[in-house]
C-alpha cells in the first residue's frame, strides 16, 4: 500500500520539468518558510519578507509582510491580505501566493490564525468562523498602517477555508475593494454535512459530542480535539477522499511546518456547524474571482457559492484544468496559471 500511495502521489509530478522543486525545507529556511522558491534572505531592490506582530483583541498575531522589488516607503502600492486555509500557517501556500502577488508589485500580508501557529490564544487550535473572519479585519487594519499601503487599493484573496471566511469578511468590510478565492471551502458546510455532504445522518450526534466538549472545557476538565490523527501511509491511502489524501502528503510530509496542524478543538463545531460562507453572501457587492481545479473534489463548495452572490455582476469563476484542490496550492504550472488570473484580477480592480 506504501508503494501505492507514492505512486498516486508521484502521478501528481508528471509533466514537471526536471528544474522544478517539490518544496522549501522549512528547517533550511532563515523564515521558516515552507514552499518553492522562498525568500532566503532580504536582498536590496528585491522582494524582501518582513515578520512582524501585533495585537488583535488582545492577542498576539504573527505576520509576515512582502514588499515588491524597489520598494519605496514614500510610494503608495496596491495591498492584498491573504487568509491561510484551515490547519495552514502563514510560512505555507498563503506565503506562496503572498511571495509571488508581490513579485507582481503588490505589498500583501498574511498571518497565522488567532489561536493557531505562531499567534497567541489560549487553548490551542481553536477554530471558531467568527474569530478567523477577525482575523482577516485584523490584518487589514494592521497593513492599513503600513508604509506604502495605498487603503484605496485594498485586495482579499482567501485561499481553501481562509476563502470561506474571505466571502464572509467582504460581506460587511468595504475597505476590500476585491475579492479572490482559490479553492474555496466552506468549513461550516463541511464541519455540519460532511465533505461531499456524506455524514448528514451523524449532524445531532456530533453536535452532541461538541457540547460535553464545551461543558468539560468549562469545567476545567481537559481540552478534546477533533480532526488529530497520527496516520500510517496505508491509512492515509483508504482516505474516502483525494483532498484529504493529498493534505495529508502536503501536510504532513512535502511542506510540513512545526505549527501547521490539522487539529481543532471540539468544541469549536457549536460555532462551525451553525455557520455556512454563503449565509447573506448577497452583501458581497465587490468585484468577485473564484479560482478552483477542475479535478478539485471540493470543486462544489465554488459551484455553490458562487451564482448566490447576486450582489455583484463582476464576477468569474476561473477553472483550472486538470487541477486538483492541493495542487492549486504547490504544482508550478497550476499556481503560475492562478497568479498570472489574480494578477490581472487586481491591477484592474484595485
Amino acid at each position: 500500500m506504501k508503494n501505492t500511495l507514492k505512486a498516486t502521489f508521484m502521478s501528481a509530478l508528471v509533466g514537471l520539468s526536471a528544474g522544478e522543486a517539490l518544496a522549501a525545507d522549512y528547517k533550511k529556511n532563515p523564515f521558516t518558510l515552507a514552499y518553492d522558491g522562498a525568500i532566503t534572505r532580504n536582498e536590496p531592490g528585491k522582494v524582501n519578507i518582513h515578520p512582524v506582530s501585533y495585537k488583535l483583541n488582545g492577542l498576539d498575531i504573527a505576520a509576515n509582510v512582502y514588499t515588491p522589488a524597489n520598494y519605496d516607503a514614500k510610494k503608495n502600492y496596491p495591498t492584498v491580505v491573504v487568509a491561510h486555509p484551515n490547519g495552514g500557517v502563514k510560512e505555507q501556500v498563503a506565503g506562496l501566493y503572498a511571495q509571488r502577488l508581490a513579485e507582481q508589485g503588490y505589498i500583501t500580508i498574511t498571518a497565522d490564525a488567532a489561536y493557531q501557529g505562531a499567534s497567541g490564544g489560549q487553548p490551542r487550535s481553536i477554530d471558531k468562523p467568527a474569530y478567523r473572519i477577525e482575523d482577516i479585519h485584523g490584518m487589514a487594519d494592521f497593513i492599513s498602517q503600513f508604509a506604502g499601503v495605498d487603503d484605496n487599493r485594498l485586495g482579499l484573496l482567501g485561499i481553501c477555508g481562509g476563502g470561506g471566511y474571505s466571502l464572509a469578511a467582504a460581506q460587511t468590510d468595504k475597505r476590500f475593494k476585491s475579492l479572490a478565492t482559490v479553492s474555496m471551502f466552506n468549513s461550516g458546510r463541511v464541519r455540519r454535512n460532511g465533505y461531499n455532504d456524506s455524514q448528514m445522518d451523524s449532524i445531532q450526534q456530533r453536535l452532541q459530542q461538541a457540547s460535553v466538549a464545551r461543558a468539560q472545557e468549562a469545567a476545567g476538565g481537559a481540552v478534546l480535539y477533533s480532526g488529530d490523527a497520527n496516520l500510517t501511509d496505508e491509512q492515509i491511502a483508504e482516505l474516502p477522499f483525494e483532498l484529504y489524501r493529498q493534505g495529508y502528503e502536503y501536510y504532513w510530509k512535502t511542506h510540513a511546518h512545526p505549527n501547521s496542524t490539522f487539529k481543532y478543538t471540539t468544541s469549536s463545531l457549536i460555532d462551525l456547524m451553525r455557520f455556512d460562507a454563503t449565509d447573506h453572501i448577497e452583501l458581497i457587492n465587490q468585484p468577485l474571482l473564484m479560482i478552483a481545479g477542475s479535478k478539485a473534489d471540493s470543486l462544489y463548495m465554488t459551484q455553490d457559492a458562487f451564482p448566490k452572490a447576486i450582489g455583484t455582476t463582476d464576477k468569474e469563476v476561473f477553472i483550472l484544468d486538470g487541477a486538483t484542490h492541493i495542487e492549486t496550492y504547490w504544482v508550478p504550472r497550476y499556481v503560475d496559471a492562478a497568479i498570472g488570473k489574480l494578477t490581472d484580477f487586481y491591477a484592474r480592480t484595485l
